[in-house]
């Protein structure tokens, strides 16, 4: 073991075990400490510590550089990958990777596929042996390559560590960014000033022979412990001249290079400008011919301040190439930068160094240069890099609104949609009227959306179709994402229209993606309004679908084909394809869509009455939406908990979980949601027995009923209103609800609306006494629930009919409510496995008669029989109509009946 790290026994022990923790989980181990103080030493000991365990090493030194690219870390992480993984990766993945590798050939990709891409490169080197991702100087890493392995980081599963070392001058943290599904696993050790004895180790090793006492007591006060400073240090002392000491290490840097020839200084100064220096670089910069540049590059590199490694040039220590650059004249600065700008050849790094030159403003060459290179670095999955070489365009005199535009949709690619949002507005309030702002305006209410504006955005939207041109592709997409958000802000009327606009605007442009999109939403909206499936218009859409065109999941015809095949009863075929849709999210990296894909998912796994499966999907929907943050995505897991909490009976949860998601849904401006929440609150009071509370919270939802509009995603409500006014008495206004399942379950073939349908007349017929019609009612709704995956929904539908059955003597009910109970305790639905209980127990112990009731209970029962309503009955006992309405309830439980006119026929019979 080398001196220095026998001198650092605590800091290598904790190597040592974050190595054994990451050859079986996921784990991450931060190196902190100032310049200087031996970060790099104890970082290379470890890599080979891991390679003697048997750790793939994917490994980068970043250095500072004022003209670095984008990828340049990920570049040089993945330099030692196998061809074959690469080759095995999906052909998204692929061309991503060939981007990062500067394949000009490459087709353009995204960050998202970059992000995607460069994760599964690790899980797969990761089910060989454990991987270990090394970062030495991570506060440098370009930001680009940041977003991909925070969003690495966070998915990693397997046996993977992630060693990084971090300068901590500096405010802020330069590596928060750095976070695991396990808080736990990312761990920092702090390096600290070496001790007196323990430093004269360190630089008696280096020198290759002891320092004399005095003199390492003087190098031990000036450097306060830290290595290379004592190391710089000593080597003062060793030259044997006759010169003061430095007292900062900057200084001692910088005696260092003093120390050298000046020819010498050209060829470092390029070395230290560039951001990948080579031989070949330096020479084609310098001028001097290649031979003398050579002979230059290896008097520095005797010197120890580089060392040449075939064609690269690397810095032995970061400092020294920092202390080059900063201690040359700004002019030579300027000069090298230009000079750099000449010889290389990717565009990127030209128009970096072309801005680090110029000393002037509307330079037309390095405004042209940066937008052309931040083009390319979009095209690369780089938005990050886009933005910030758009940025100096429009810095350096390049300042127009079609480029702030062009910025804003960099940076909101980036993933700052708030920075996005900003940018645009003061854009859109320079431009006047016209497809210019039309753009802008569009471009803002895709922002809108993803920041939970949706009202905001919609208005956006229609102004962006009064300012574009009549026609176009830009018409095709805002009149199909505006059909979209006028649906989802509750006018179905006009987002119908919307769509057939944008169907025929599309057809006209004749690019087959926007008309695929054109259609899908079309037929989505037909659907949803009561129009049926438009199977040619859906087919076609999917027959056109480019998935190689980004656009919103939620206008992607292959989600809305999923989502259709779900509300009419095909659940399985709608998981099998909506888990497609998933894989190409993960491949694409598409975590704002995916988390849109889970929660339907989700929901369809509640509706098959799959809690466990939902469950964790309501988890993963949870974490998408912590990462993602924004308003929209945890809205999306707030009605997932919401509906969960309901079908798990734990009432406060679920009432705190309803609210939860009634705010969020308010907030976002999504009707479609916020009448979801509205129907699990619903849900909630019927199944526990409240149904004035249940008719209360469904009220809104009644008063907009629409009688030809009744599929499972706009009428689910309906069953539970309709059980909750019969349970009142108020069957006249169940009526409409009940007739239009019926008539349009004929009409459309859905065995959602049949099933229930059949139900509800069942409750109603019951209610007017006719128990023979209601239990064939109750037989023929079963019948229809055969067709229909939903087992819970089918339990409550048995259980009517062993209710009814019960009532009407018939001895199969019995068998009827053991059914039932039995799938809600398999499905885990406690409050309706209570229900099925209490009116099995009935069966055993014979009809409950008046005589089972309290004096209190009889009183208000009589009342409430004789035509008097809760107010009423409340206002005659001096009691409130909460206490009134649940001491009904607990008459019904014990009587066994379901409606006031059972209840008034049974206080009126002659054995009472």
């Amino acid at each position: 073991m080398p001196t220095y790290l026998a001198n650092r026994p605590t800091e290598e022990a904790a190597v040592a075990e974050f190595l054994n923790a990451a050859s079986q989980a996921p784990s991450a181990l931060l190196i902190d400490g100032e310049a200087g103080i031996g970060k790099s030493t104890l970082w290379l000991a470890a890599l080979d510590r891991a390679a003697g365990q048997g750790f793939q090493i994917l490994s980068a030194r970043t250095a500072f550089v004022e003209s670095v690219a984008a990828y340049a870390t990920l570049a040089e992480l993945l330099g030692d990958v196998p061809a074959d993984v690469v080759a095995d990766l999906p052909s998204a993945q692929r061309v991503a990777l060939e981007q990062v590798r500067g394949d000009a050939e490459a087709a353009p990709t995204d960050q998202r596929a970059v992000a995607a891409a460069f994760l599964s490169v690790v899980e797969q080197l990761a089910e060989q042996a454990p991987v270990l991702l090394a970062l030495d100087d991570a506060q440098w890493i370009d930001q680009s390559s940041v977003h991909v392995l925070a969003y690495t980081a966070r998915r990693l599963s397997g046996p993977v560590g992630v060693l990084g070392t971090v300068r901590t001058e500096g405010p802020g943290d330069p590596v928060s960014w750095l976070q695991m599904r396990r808080p736990d696993a990312v761990h920092r050790i702090a390096l600290r000033p070496l001790a007196s004895r323990a430093l004269q180790s360190v630089v008696t090793e280096h020198l290759g022979r002891p320092v004399p006492r005095t003199k390492m007591a003087r190098i031990y006060d000036i450097s306060g412990g830290n290595p290379f400073y004592a190391i710089e240090l000593a080597k003062v002392f060793d030259s044997g001249e006759d010169k003061p000491l430095p007292h900062t290490l900057s200084a001692v840097v910088q005696a260092r290079l003093d120390g050298l020839e000046a020819d010498v200084h050209a060829p470092l100064l390029a070395a230290a400008t560039a951001a990948a220096p080579t031989v070949d670089l330096v020479v084609a910069a310098i001028g001097a011919g290649h031979d003398r540049t050579v002979e230059l590059l290896e008097a520095a590199e005797q010197q120890g301040i580089i060392a040449i490694e075939g064609n690269r040039i690397r810095f032995t220590h970061p400092l020294l190439a920092t202390g080059v650059y900063t201690s040359s004249p700004t002019d030579e600065r300027r000069q090298m930068h230009r000079r750099l700008a000449g010889v290389v050849g990717e565009p990127e790094m030209r128009a970096r160094h072309l801005a680090l030159a110029t000393t002037t403003t509307g330079d037309d060459e390095t405004v042209t240069a940066l937008e052309r290179a931040a083009a390319g670095a979009q095209a690369r999955g780089a938005p990050a890099a886009a933005a910030e070489l758009m940025e100096l365009a429009i810095t350096l005199g390049g300042s127009t609104p079609e480029r702030r535009i062009r910025l804003a949709a960099h940076v909101f690619d980036g993933g700052d949609p708030g920075r996005a949002r900003t940018l645009l507005e003061r854009a859109i309030a320079e431009l006047r009227p016209g497809p210019g702002r039309a753009q802008a305006l569009h471009l803002l209410a895709v922002v809108r959306f993803i920041d939970d504006g949706f009202v905001d955005a919609v208005e956006l939207l229609q102004r962006a179709l009064a300012e574009d041109r009549p026609d176009g592709p830009l018409r095709a997409v805002v009149l199909t994402t505006l059909a979209y958000g006028l649906y989802m802000t509750g006018d179905p009327d006009t987002a119908h229209r919307r769509a057939e606009e944008a169907v025929a605007c599309a057809e006209g442009v004749g690019v087959p993606g926007l008309l695929s999109q054109a259609l899908g939403a079309q037929a989505i909206i037909r659907y949803f309004t009561g129009g049926g499936v438009d199977e040619a218009s859906m087919q076609r859409a999917l027959d056109l679908e480019d998935h190689d065109l980004f656009a919103p999941v939620m206008l992607r015809p292959s989600l809305e084909h999923a989502l259709i095949l779900a509300c009419i009863g095909e659940l399985d075929a709608s998981f099998d394809l909506m888990r497609e849709i998933e894989r190409r999210c993960v491949e694409r990296g598409e975590e704002g869509e995916l988390v849109f894909v889970e929660f339907y998912v989700a929901l369809t796994r509640i509706w098959r009455g799959d809690l466990a499966t939902a469950e964790q999907l309501a988890d993963n929907v949870d974490e998408l939406a912590q990462q993602l943050g924004g308003g929209f995505p945890a809205m999306l897991s707030a009605v997932l908990r919401a509906w969960l909490a309901v079908y798990r009976g734990d009432e406060r949860e679920a009432r705190r979980a309803i609210a939860e998601a009634t705010d969020a849904s308010e907030r976002s401006g999504t009707a479609w949601h916020r009448d979801w929440t509205v129907t699990a609150h619903g849900l909630l009071e019927v199944s526990l027995g409240n149904y004035a509370a249940a008719v209360g919270s469904l009220q809104p939802l009644i008063d907009r009923f629409v009688p030809d509009s009744t599929e499972i995603q706009a009428a689910s409500y309906i069953p539970d209103a309709v059980e909750a006014l019969v349970e009142l008495g108020r069957t006249e206004e169940a009526e409409p609800l009940v007739a239009a399942l019926e008539r349009n379950g004929e009409r459309l073939d859905r065995p959602w609306m049949l099933a229930h349908g059949a139900r509800c007349r069942a409750l109603l017929l019951a209610a007017a006494g006719d128990l023979r019609g209601a239990v064939r009612g109750a037989r023929r709704a079963v019948e229809q629930h055969d067709r229909l995956p939903m087992p819970f929904e089918q339990a409550r539908t048995t259980l009517v009919l062993g209710q009814l059955q019960r009532r009407a003597r018939d001895h199969a009910a019995t068998a009827s409510l053991r059914q039932a109970l039995a799938t809600f305790e398999r499905l885990g639905t406690p409050l309706w496995a209570d229900r099925a209980r209490s009116a099995l127990s009935g069966l055993s112990s014979g009809p409950a008669t008046p005589s089972a009731l309290t004096a209190a209970e009889s009183r208000i029962a009589e009342l409430a029989a004789a035509g008097l309503t809760n107010r009423d009955v409340a206002n005659e006992l001096f009691l409130s109509a909460k206490t009134v309405e649940a001491t009904l309830a607990r008459v019904y439980r014990k009587l066994g009946i379901r409606s006031r006119a059972e209840l008034g026929r049974l206080m009126g019979r002659p054995d009472a």
